[in-house]
């Protein structure tokens, strides 16, 4: 294994904790501040739990009071609540916060005949501690149905990666920190803090590591993968710690000898996701080079059917998959766009120029590509100004799914066009072909959410496209958005991201005219981001 690799992870920065600092009985008296960094108080007014709206939902993220969700029932503080696993006759222990839901949305607790035999709790072959099957059970059946397009044959989560987690604490840990975090996040009280499990993680890959040539690929991989999704997804401020770990995982890739397995595929095309992702969201180049054009093709579940309607939907991609090529290659433009800037500053003419040949070609192929790009559609369905149906005449299955789908995939074409114009062209955000691809992407992510299809991957194209929107009409469908996808998601970088758009907005509205400097700052998210203390990776 290289050295670099082991160094990275062996002194990562992370505290090194003793578990008898965590122990249940005292795990209350670390607060929420000493585990996570927090945003500035002053940004606090723009969380999306201050903003109004006319939703009644009772999940609403923007109302003022708790987020409510179907994790127990009120009691005391003496008794604890039980979290039922769905399509399952046991329960799982969860000491969750005392919250105040409707009757409505308690689910029955079932009580098996006294005649029948005892019956094992759920998840207890994983731990035989109830507040960690708990956390099991809320990563099986909440956090792995958020994050994937298709499971019609099961979740690829469940199939491949926790499997791997029965003989790997670091994976386990990290699956913990995971589901801990998000359950944190969503207000349910955990009996161990999701900081901790995160340590142990990072803790437990760095000896795996360095064990070199006894160790199994796979595992680490998926160890690194599921920190990804943990850093990403539900912490707070330290986003820039995912290209460490996407570092961590092309190096793993690059040197296994191992011929590829459902796993290693699926993993591989997880990273291939959040190493685009990372790179635009940071303004750095991707870790990896591009795949050729008609390379990836979508990766199913595990014995999906060959006849199924969502055959061309790959699991982590949806329909962009050939669209991610060209999201790869606009990915790089702005490292390389810099690198051009810095070699006229430099007065390096020959570099200079050379770069600047390259960036133009470069650029003007990528617009063409995106000019030119279509979704991969099933068989005998076509798509007419963004609707679905069958050319045959017949009813679509699976119809909503896919037309969620669809209108995912063209939010990040009509996105990324905006991001070539505004970041990596310099225009100014009241221009004509920016507004109108930023309202294009608006629409169809407010068409994603309406469908109510997966909205996992729906971040990035929506917060670009907000951060252009400047008409009210177009701020509205914006907000509808963000509501939407916080509703599902639950996520701790979607309400981060809502505070940056309000207060670009702001900026945006004090700013007299295009031809000011402030209308030209393409990256006023990032200053904003920046003054707020956060570092997001919109995945």
């Amino acid at each position: 294994m290289p050295p670099g690799l082991i160094h990275n992870y062996r002194d990562s920065g992370e505290v090194d904790l003793n578990y008898d600092q965590w122990q249940d009985a005292t795990a209350g008296e670390v607060s929420e501040s000493d585990c996570l960094s927090p945003i500035d108080a002053k940004f606090d007014a723009l969380s999306p739990m201050n903003f109004s709206t006319t939703s009644d939902s009772a999940l609403s993220p923007i109302d003022a009071s708790s987020t409510i969700y179907d994790y127990g029932i009120e009691d005391d503080e003496d008794n604890p609540n039980y979290l039922v696993r769905r399509n399952s006759s046991s329960s799982v222990v969860s000491q969750a916060r005392s919250l105040q839901p409707d009757l409505a949305m308690i689910a029955p607790c079932p009580v098996g005949s006294p005649t029948l035999e005892f019956v094992l709790p759920a998840f207890s072959e994983f731990s035989d501690r109830p507040n960690r099957r708990a956390l099991v059970d809320h990563f099986c059946n909440v956090l792995s149905h958020l994050i994937v397009f298709r499971e019609e044959s099961g979740n690829p989560f469940q199939q491949l990666v926790l499997p791997l987690s029965q003989k790997s604490s670091p994976i386990m840990n990290a699956i913990y920190a995971l589901a801990s975090a998000h359950m944190e996040y969503r207000g349910v009280g955990t009996a161990e803090k999701s900081l901790y499990f995160h340590n142990r993680a990072i803790q437990g890959l760095a000896r795996l590591i360095e064990q070199e040539g006894n160790v199994d690929k796979i595992e680490l991989l998926a160890a690194i993968m599921l920190l990804v999704y943990y850093e990403v997804l539900v912490q707070r401020g330290r986003s820039s710690i995912v290209d460490g770990h996407l570092k961590g995982a092309l190096t793993i890739m690059s040197s296994s000898q191992e011929e590829s397995s459902p796993a290693s595929l699926f993993l591989e095309r997880a990273f291939r996701f959040y190493d685009v992702i990372t790179a635009l969201s940071l303004g750095s180049a991707p870790l990896s080079t591009a795949p050729a054009a008609g390379c990836l093709i979508p990766f199913p579940p595990l014995d999906a059917p060959v006849t199924s309607p969502l055959s061309n939907v790959d699991t982590l991609l949806g329909m962009a998959t050939t669209l991610w090529p060209i999201m790869h290659r606009l990915s790089n433009l702005l490292s390389l766009k810099n690198d051009m800037d810095r070699a006229a500053r430099d007065n390096e003419t020959s570099k200079s120029a050379v770069l600047r040949m390259e960036f133009e070609t470069t650029s003007r192929a990528i617009e063409t590509a995106l000019a030119q790009w279509e979704p991969c559609l099933p068989p005998n369905v076509v798509a007419e100004d963004g609707v679905l149906r069958c050319s045959t005449g017949g009813e679509i299955p699976e119809r909503l799914q896919l037309q969620s789908i669809l209108h995912n995939a063209l939010a990040y074409r009509h996105s990324a066009f905006v991001y070539l114009y505004r970041t990596i062209y310099g225009y100014p955000a009241r221009r004509e072909v920016v507004q109108k691809h930023a309202h294009a992407a608006l629409v169809s992510c407010v068409e994603t959410v309406t469908h109510r299809g997966p909205m996992g991957a729906l971040l990035w194209p929506l917060f670009v496209a907000a951060c252009e929107a400047v008409s009210p009409e177009d701020r509205t469908l914006a907000q509808t958005a963000f509501i939407g996808i916080d509703q599902r998601q639950g996520m701790t970088n979607i309400a981060q991201a809502w505070k940056i758009i309000q207060e670009v907005w702001k900026r945006l509205d004090d700013i007299s005219n295009d031809a000011s400097p402030e209308a030209k700052d393409t990256d006023l998210w990032r200053k904003v981001g920046a003054e707020m203390g956060v570092n997001i990776v919109f995945g």
